[in-house]
């Protein structure tokens, strides 16, 4: 498995610490992705001052392919945060610094590359819509995250673009989010949609079959990162057994068991499951993934 992060970087800024943490959602999945042991990259823009040498240098620390990422002058993307009982609380942000002066504009060597990952994940905060046309052309899974941000003409405009949407439901009721679903598989995803409801676990839908996943319940330390973490955890785990299914040709000993009824269903069942306890584990620690810095 290859994945990409293809969008944002912040830092996350406690501003009763005043300490940042690197985070964003694009820089998020390749950071848990390196973490579970998966070969992961990243693709964004970073500005020139402290924030973003902080997360650059962080990323470059835990390994992240960032070969084809821009450099800007400028101030990187940031968030303030606030911690009410264990929850962030996002309480301003410079709407993504350079990166919304400086959106990406995928080359043709940038579309090589990308083409190489199994899974590129991207966000609303990314500044990369207008580029998903060109992706759908290059890229074998596409997955984007909307966040709350998912008005009837987002998901009209980007979803015949994407194989898997994510979104952030936990201000919600289950009925809402299956009609929400229902719509997006309209609009034109392919493949997966994917609900994260805080405390109340999740919900997905794959090839129209619906999957419910309870929250592995911890006292938290920080929330942030837990709804990324998830479905981190659960794309590459669900990818990766996919992709594994595929590569036994017919006649090998395990083709029978990859192809069996019920394969795809059990699959899930797994990644969600892992997915809950390994977003939990997020929520044990400061920041996204720690590595903060006092500014």
């Amino acid at each position: 498995m290859r994945v990409i992060g293809l969008g944002d970087n912040v830092v996350d800024m406690y501003m009763h610490r005043n300490v940042m943490y690197p985070g964003g959602n694009a820089m998020n999945f390749a950071v848990y992705a390196n973490l579970m042991g998966v070969e992961s990259a990243y693709l964004g823009v970073f500005g020139s001052d402290d924030a973003a040498a902080h997360v650059h240098d962080t990323a470059q620390t835990l390994g992240l392919d960032m070969s084809h990422c821009r450099y800007e002058d400028g101030e990187n993307g940031y968030s303030q945060v606030d911690i009410k009982e264990g929850d962030r609380i996002f309480t301003g942000s410079n709407k993504g610094g350079v990166l919304r002066e400086h959106p990406v504009k995928l080359s043709r060597l940038d579309l090589e590359y990308l083409s190489g990952f199994d899974v590129v994940h991207t966000s609303m905060f990314s500044y990369v819509q207008q580029e998903l046309p060109k992706l759908r052309q290059w890229c074998s899974f596409i997955s984007m995250d909307f966040s709350d941000q998912f008005s009837k003409e987002h998901l009209k405009t980007y979803c015949p673009y994407i194989d898997c949407a994510c979104l952030s439901c936990s201000h919600m009721e289950e009925e809402e989010i299956l009609r929400l679903m229902r719509d997006i598989v309209d609009a034109g995803c392919r493949h997966i949609v994917l609900a994260t409801r805080g405390n109340k676990g999740a919900i997905v839908m794959v090839d129209g079959r619906i999957y419910r996943q309870s929250p592995c319940l911890i006292k938290a330390v920080d929330t942030m990162g837990a709804g990324d973490s998830f479905i981190t955890r659960f794309l590459v785990g669900y990818c990766d057994g996919m992709k594994w299914a595929r590569d036994f040709p017919e006649g090998s000993g395990n083709h029978g068991l990859t192809q069996a009824e019920g394969y795809q269903e059990h699959l899930v069942q797994v990644c969600l499951s892992q997915a809950a306890v390994f977003s939990s584990g997020t929520c044990k620690r400061d920041g996204a993934f720690g590595y903060g810095k006092e500014w």
